[in-house]
């Protein structure tokens, strides 16, 4: 059955639940988490929970979460046929027997399946000197992860079965889906809990506050605005409250914006006052516990541990380049032949700290073999083409990280929710049903996040066209790429449109140019500029989406161990 099949995997990585030494992530041994005698103090309770910060996520990160929301999203691309599952998503061709499919289903079961061992465990086993407080904060970070893990599901897949309690769905006989209004609603319920359960500030450094919580309220109204939507038009209610939950984070939380931008990704970065949920990475002998992401993105072995750098055929598409404001300057062209002829640059900062192009520099990160801080030369280009590789995350070796690093074990953390999130739902909720805003409050927030990245203010209004990018502006989408990407967040943020007009979601997908292209600098190094060449005997360049493949498949192994889950999708019964 498929219970059976996703809780041998979270049984699984529950074994890989041993000790380390940072702080809140020391983990019991794995014969203490189900014992009794463990769970009788505050200390062994919040224990119990440190596993859902990395351990659980494990699998989703390595390279399951920019599958989906970066590669299926169109920021980022890989150009060969091999291996298939990094081409899927490029193309929307994954099946149910794709890898990524699997990873990305089974990775998040494992959280849920984690999240609700340690909810029935605390329930269970928690002694008498054990606090409410504390007990309550331990199962809201359990139903907050399990929130967390949802979201994906359902945004990835659409209808999902949702799984509370491993013992009874271990034994039951079929699982059948659930529908995607009663999923979010399951979410929702589950991010109220936790707002009304966790601290103000954090009781360690990286566990989840009331801020965090209620930051994934205000993700969650906006994406429930469209659910089920007639006409077009959103859920005026939920759009109140995703926008009432935006500005208590942003005015209440302490948190505030990180500057300049590219320090957010310089390590160390870890918890800082910018961040509202990270997923916590340590480097020791615990390879559960370690960054592996970084081994799969860095562009090359000479700027890793051990050359583990396996993403030198990752690059940024076509399309992402040309949503930096000035740096591709020739959209209008039709004619491949006349791409290239005219320079250009862009003064957005966020460019330089996602993708490396040829003659960036960067001084944190030093080159192994000729000791030479790296100025970016793009290896491997051809006179027809380069890759803008990936530099978010992209942090440096041991000799950048003080010797904290080793191959497949970086202790960089990995964001899930910043705050300049809260600033574009605020925008976003703002907007509303209409196309734009001049809400003086929407207007700053949307300039606090350009300005942030050196761009200059707009007097607005902000503009949300209903039919871009067929006319009209989505202002408010393309200043939510160029500040997550690399954060495997764009796929999410074209399913919260879809949900409302998916014609819109098509015609932005089936619009991305995904293939290769030269950018060639004048100069290296310390180019003022690039011109960009599409290349020309790369034919296919855009994908083909339709409501058909939107969504990825469930896994075919999931169907046939259990059937039931082929039945129509009902809705979920809450106690």
């Amino acid at each position: 059955m498929m219970n059976r099949y996703i809780l041998a995997g979270a049984f699984a990585a529950l074994a890989m639940f041993t000790g380390c030494k940072d702080e809140f992530l020391e983990r019991p041994p794995l014969d203490t988490l189900t014992d009794g005698a463990f769970f009788k103090t505050d200390a062994q309770i919040l224990a119990a929970t440190s596993p859902l910060y990395n351990v659980a996520w494990k699998d989703y990160h390595d390279q399951a979460s920019y599958f989906i929301g970066d590669i299926r999203g169109g920021t980022l691309f890989y150009p060969w046929d091999g291996p298939a599952e990094r081409r899927d998503n490029v193309f929307f061709r994954a099946t149910g027997v794709s890898r990524s499919t699997l990873w990305a289903y089974q990775a998040c079961y494992n959280v849920i399946a984690q999240s609700n061992m340690a909810i029935y465990n605390i329930n269970k086993l928690a002694g008498p000197d054990v606090t409410v407080a504390v007990k309550n904060q331990a199962i809201g970070e359990a139903r907050f992860m399990r929130a967390t893990a949802y979201s994906i599901l359902v945004t990835t897949f659409g209808e999902v079965p949702i799984i509370t309690d491993n013992v009874a769905d271990l034994n039951s006989p079929g699982k059948v889906k659930n529908t995607i209004p009663s999923v979010w609603e399951f979410i929702t319920r589950d991010y109220l809990f936790a707002a009304d359960n966790l601290p103000l500030t954090s009781t360690q450094p990286g566990r989840v506050t009331r801020w965090s919580a209620e930051g994934m309220l205000a993700r969650t109204y906006l994406t429930r605005a469209g659910v089920g939507s007639s006409g077009g038009q959103r859920n005026q209610d939920f759009l109140n409250k995703a926008k009432e939950y935006a500005q208590r984070v942003i005015t209440q939380s302490g948190k505030s914006l990180v500057r300049p931008y590219e320090n957010l990704f310089k390590y160390p970065y870890d918890n800082n006052v910018e961040s509202l949920f990270e997923n916590q990475w340590v480097f020791g002998d615990n390879y559960a516990a370690a960054n592996t992401m970084a081994s799969q993105i860095y562009p090359m072995g000479e700027i890793a541990v051990n050359n583990d750098g396996w993403g030198g055929n990752y690059s940024a598409t076509w399309w992402m380049m040309s949503l930096y404001e000035g740096l591709i300057t020739n959209q209008g062209d039709a004619n491949p032949a006349n791409d290239g002829q005219t320079l250009g640059s862009t003064p957005d900062q966020r460019l330089k700290a996602t993708f490396m192009l040829p003659g960036f520099h960067y001084p944190e990160i030093t080159n192994k073999v000729t000791k030479e801080k790296l100025t970016w030369a793009a290896p491997g280009a051809t006179a027809t083409n380069n890759f803008a590789v990936i530099k978010k995350y992209v942090v440096g070796n041991d000799l950048d990280l003080g010797g904290q690093a080793a191959q497949q074990r970086y202790p960089h953390n990995t964001y899930m929710m910043r705050l300049a999130e809260m600033y574009l739902t605020y925008v976003d909720a703002a907007i509303g049903n209409a196309e734009s805003t001049s809400d003086p409050i929407a207007v700053q927030y949307f300039n606090d996040i350009r300005n942030r990245a050196g761009l200059p203010s707009v007097a607005g209004p902000i503009q949300m066209a209903r039919n871009y990018p067929t006319s009209g502006r989505d202002q408010v989408f393309e200043e939510w790429v160029k500040e997550f990407a690399m954060e495997s967040l764009t796929w999410y943020e074209l399913v919260r449109i879809h949900y409302y007009n998916p014609q819109k979601a098509y015609s932005i997908i089936n619009n991305q140019d995904r293939a290769l292209f030269l950018a060639k600098p004048d100069r290296f190094p310390n180019p003022t500029g690039w011109t960009f060449t599409k290349t020309s005997w790369m034919t296919e360049r855009n994908p083909n989406v339709s409501a058909s493949n939107f969504f990825m498949p469930l896994p075919s192994v999931e169907l046939s161990q259990s059937p039931s889950l082929a039945q129509p999708a009902v809705d979920y019964k809450f106690d």
